[in-house]
C-alpha cells in the first residue's frame, strides 16, 4: 500500500539575526560609541544572550531614542513576531544580567546601577505587565511610541513593542514582521535602494521579503496592473515617468511612478465619466489603497 508522503515542517525564519542588523541599523549614526554582539555566552556553558551592547565611554549618552536607557553594559533579548514574550522570559533574561554581572571579574567589578535589560516583542506583553505591577510593584512608564521603561533602579529596565514604535523613527525595527502591509513594502524598497550594497541591510531586508513574500507579490503585480491600465496614455509624459517608475521599482523604489500612475487613473476614469464614489472604490481594489489614502489622491485632481 503506497503511502502518503509526509507534510514538510517549515522551516523557522532566522528573525535573530535579522533583529540584530536591525538594531545596528536603527544605532548606525551611534554605532562608533558602541560595541555589539549577539549571541553572548554567559561563562563556559550554553547559556547566551541574545545580543550585548557596550558602550565604549561609560559617560556617552546614546541620543537614539530606543537606547536612551542604555547604561554601560546592556543586555537585549528579542522575540520574533512568531514568538511571545512570557512571564517565564522575563525571569530568564534577568537571570542572563545577574549572570553577566557575576561573570565580569572580581567582586561587584561591575555594578548594578551599570546594567540594562531591554526586552523587545512584537505583541505587547499584557500578562507580564499585569505581573511586573502585581508581583514586583512595577510603575511602567511609556517613554514614546512603542518604548516603555519598567524601573530605573537598581537595574534599568524597557520594553520596546515594535509593532507600536513611530514609522518614521524606527522603520526597520517596526517593520521586521510577517504582516507587512503593501504600502510599507513600497517606503521599505525605496529606502533599501539606497542601502542595497550594505549588508546590514541585506540581512533584514531578505527576512522581511522572505516573511512577507505575498505582500511584495501584491506590489509588484499592482505595478503590473497600473501598466496596463494606462497603457493607452503611456504618450503622456506623466505615464512615461510612471512607466520608468515601475521598470526600476523593485530595485529603486516604485512609490513616485505609482503615484504618477494613480493620477493618470484617476483622470482617465473622469473621463469616462464614473462617479466619484466608484473611482474611490476602484483605486482601494485595484491600487490596494485605504479609503482616506484613495480620497487623496482625488482630491489633488
Amino acid at each position: 500500500m503506497k503511502q502518503e508522503p509526509k507534510e514538510r515542517k517549515a522551516v523557522p525564519l532566522p528573525w535573530h539575526p535579522a533583529f540584530f542588523a536591525g538594531l545596528q541599523i536603527e544605532l548606525r549614526e551611534e554605532a562608533e560609541q558602541l560595541y555589539f554582539e549577539q549571541e553572548h555566552l554567559l561563562g563556559a556553558g550554553p547559556v547566551q544572550m541574545d545580543v550585548l551592547v557596550v558602550k565604549k565611554s561609560p559617560d556617552y549618552q546614546v541620543k537614539k531614542n530606543i537606547g536612551r536607557i542604555f547604561r554601560r553594559y546592556n543586555i537585549v533579548e528579542y522575540k520574533s513576531p512568531e514568538d511571545y514574550l512570557s512571564i517565564d522570559d522575563f525571569y530568564k533574561a534577568y537571570a542572563y544580567v545577574c549572570l553577566y554581572k557575576s561573570h565580569t571579574g572580581g567582586e561587584d567589578a561591575v555594578s548594578a546601577r551599570e546594567l540594562t535589560l531591554t526586552l523587545v516583542t512584537w505583541r505587547c506583553p499584557r500578562k507580564l505587565i499585569r505581573h511586573w505591577e502585581e508581583v514586583w510593584g512595577y510603575r511602567i512608564r511609556q517613554a514614546e511610541a512603542g518604548i516603555y521603561y519598567v524601573r530605573e533602579k537598581p537595574i534599568a529596565i524597557q520594553l520596546i513593542v515594535t509593532s507600536k514604535l513611530a514609522e518614521g523613527e524606527n522603520r526597520w525595527l517596526r517593520n521586521l514582521t510577517n504582516d507587512l502591509r503593501p504600502e510599507e513594502a513600497r517606503r521599505l524598497l525605496r529606502e533599501y535602494g539606497e542601502h542595497k550594497k550594505e549588508p546590514l541591510y541585506e540581512s533584514i531586508m531578505d527576512l522581511i521579503t522572505r516573511a512577507n513574500a505575498r505582500t511584495f507579490q501584491e506590489v509588484k503585480e499592482m505595478c503590473q496592473a497600473l501598466e496596463e491600465l494606462m497603457k493607452d496614455e503611456l504618450e503622456d509624459r506623466e505615464q512615461r515617468g510612471m512607466e520608468a517608475g515601475i521598470e526600476v521599482g523593485m530595485e529603486r523604489g516604485i512609490e513616485k511612478g505609482i503615484e504618477k500612475g494613480i493620477e493618470a487613473m484617476i483622470r482617465a476614469f473622469r473621463n469616462l465619466n464614473i462617479t466619484e464614489g466608484e473611482i474611490c472604490r476602484q483605486l482601494q481594489k485595484e491600487c490596494h489603497l485605504s479609503e482616506e489614502a484613495a480620497r487623496q489622491y482625488m482630491s489633488r485632481g
